[in-house]
């Protein structure tokens, strides 16, 4: 019997989400749907040219797959996050957050230097715009990876934004292979079109001969293989994958189970915000099939939890809200 049910590695980045005008970020030359990458000081200018408007703000841990693993853990999934923080407040906040979702952390301690944080700007269209300034997670090493841990895990989930650098790339590779040989599923997000666009081998290298499970969106999908219809991505991606999910936003998502490709409808809602969106999916995914639901099952239910993520500011929903759609799907 297996301790965690999943088990995730990626950024430990505090998320910091405000709402902002389209006028903002041509203002201030903020590339709109996309995650890019930014110094401490450019992400301080953009803090500061927002003192100047009134937003909602929320805080909480985050990074892709920390999001992905407090959605599992909040249905109830049994879960152990690694990632990398430094010694102070930001630090502190997250580590404490993360284990007020019952999620496990790694006992390293927090290094000098500055926790990461990704400022994520919500445009009336309820579009995302990510500057992430990752801080320490950049220095994420095998040090942060408890492999007894891992090897007690039914799952491993790592986020495809790790492979922007070699060494990190290198973690992700090395924890695949371990998971692997120790009988671990394994499971990999694509992240972003723009990882994908740039790093795409660093990506297949982490896939390398194969992975159990791979999450994307469409847009991602196409570009890593390098097609036009998601149809035809779905065909090329059964060579990297024995299963994967390619999430359609509005339009639900398209799996393939290893036997069949199943075409789920989505769950409608009036769209708020979309971060998170893709992470709550691919956490009660996970959950749903680690605890032995078909993956047409776990299509529907995840839909019906990203629709919720959408349907809010933040990208977490109330407590009430993952018990809510337990009992709506009769868990």
């Amino acid at each position: 019997m297996k301790k965690y049910d999943i088990y995730g590695i990626g950024a430990a980045i505090v998320d910091i989400e405000v709402v902002v005008s389209d006028h903002f970020l041509s203002k201030n030359k903020v590339e709109k749907g996309i995650m890019t990458l930014v110094d401490e000081e450019r992400q301080h200018q953009i803090i500061n040219a927002l003192t100047s408007q009134k937003t909602p703000v929320k805080r909480n841990c985050g990074g892709s797959a920390c999001n992905s693993i407090v959605a599992a853990s909040s249905f109830g999934s049994k879960t152990f996050y690694s990632g990398k923080v430094a010694d102070d407040w930001e630090g502190d906040f997250f580590v404490k957050d993360l284990k007020a979702a019952g999620v496990d952390f790694h006992n390293v301690a927090a290094s000098d230097g500055t926790t990461g944080k990704c400022l994520v700007m919500i445009t009336q269209d309820a579009e995302r715009s990510l500057n992430t300034f990752l801080g320490v997670s950049i220095d994420i090493s095998s040090q942060e990876v408890d492999t007894k841990s891992l090897e007690n895990s039914k799952w491993l989930y790592i986020e495809g934004y790790l492979v922007t650098d070699k060494a990190r790339t290198d973690v992700a590779i090395n924890a695949m292979a371990y998971a692997k040989e120790k009988g671990v599923k394994t499971s990999l997000s694509l992240s972003d079109p723009y990882v994908v666009k740039v790093f795409s081998e660093s990506l297949k290298s982490v896939i390398g001969e194969g992975i159990d499970l791979l999450f994307c969106n469409t847009d991602e999908a196409r570009r890593f293989t390098g097609t036009h219809t998601v149809e035809a991505a779905a065909n090329i991606l059964k060579q990297y994958a024995k299963t994967f999910v390619i999430t359609r936003g509005p339009g639900g998502s398209l799996t393939y189970d290893g036997d069949r490709l199943i075409n789920t409808p989505g769950v409608s809602t009036n769209a708020v915000d979309t971060n998170g969106a893709g992470d709550m999916f691919a956490g009660s995914f996970l959950y749903a099939i680690s605890n032995g639901h078909d993956y047409a099952w776990a299509a529907r239910f995840a839909n019906a939890a990203a629709a919720l993520v959408v349907g809010q500011f933040g990208t977490r929903i109330e407590s009430i809200e993952y018990i809510s759609l337990k009992q709506q799907f009769n868990i």
